[in-house]
């Protein structure tokens, strides 16, 4: 009862839930094209089933990344890499999710939806792995809060990002955020901070988030201005 009573829970999870979110377009996307040649009723039964045994790995992934980033300075680069993907989130079309073969029958949907899924989840896993902070029950909750939405919402959640460029950049901007997190909470780098370490981790926390925010702010815009006319020869 006391956890549920704990505000820093509630906003952890919140956020899980927005990383999942913001990180499953293209998931979401693939799980709708390996279906789309069943049959109706096969449809749905290739969303759950692909869905539910690629969260059961990804479950296993994210307590794996958890234990790994206990090692010192292996938290400071998972940060590093965090900026990266929060960068290439922002950036528009840059989560493209190629080509992506439909199944012909409900066990190869599946079978299709679990390798693209453990194939193109590094990025997740990290994240909610670090926003998480090695607790498996946020991590639990906020993966079953966010899969109805992936599993129904499909080629729509795909889209949605696209109209509502807003839900890309708060997800940025929280991935950020937690990045920041990452690397000034390394032992490595604490110990290099001494007595600042706690101001830093604000401070640095709340810039990367402010900063990624306005970039996907700005590469929204700028995409949507157009590149320059070329003229004809």
């Amino acid at each position: 009862m006391s956890l549920l009573l704990d505000p820093e829970f509630w906003a952890r999870l919140a956020s899980i839930v927005i990383i999942d979110l913001s990180l499953a377009g293209d998931n979401a996307l693939v799980i709708a094209l390996a279906v789309r040649s069943l049959p109706q009723r096969e449809q749905w039964l290739g969303r759950m089933w692909g869905t539910a045994a690629a969260v059961g790995l990804r479950l296993l992934f994210i307590a794996v990344v958890s234990a790994l980033l206990a090692i010192p300075l292996l938290r400071a680069v998972g940060g590093l890499l965090l900026l990266w993907i929060a960068i290439r989130l922002l950036r528009p079309g840059g989560g493209g999710e190629g080509h992506v073969r439909h199944g012909t029958s409900l066990r190869q949907a599946v079978w299709i939806i679990v390798v693209a899924d453990v194939t193109m989840s590094l990025d997740n896993v990290l994240a909610v792995a670090a926003a998480a902070h090695g607790d498996l029950v946020l991590v639990s909750l906020g993966i079953a809060l966010s899969l109805p939405i992936v599993v129904w919402g499909s080629g729509l959640l795909a889209r949605l990002m696209t109209s509502q460029p807003w839900i890309i950049w708060i997800g940025g901007g929280i991935l950020g955020y937690v990045a920041g997190e990452m690397i000034t909470d390394d032992p490595l780098v604490r110990g290099w901070l001494g007595s600042h370490a706690d101001t830093v981790d604000d401070f640095v926390s709340v810039l990367l988030a402010a900063a990624l925010t306005l970039l996907g702010w700005w590469l929204a815009r700028a995409a949507a201005s157009g590149p320059p006319a070329r003229r004809e020869a």
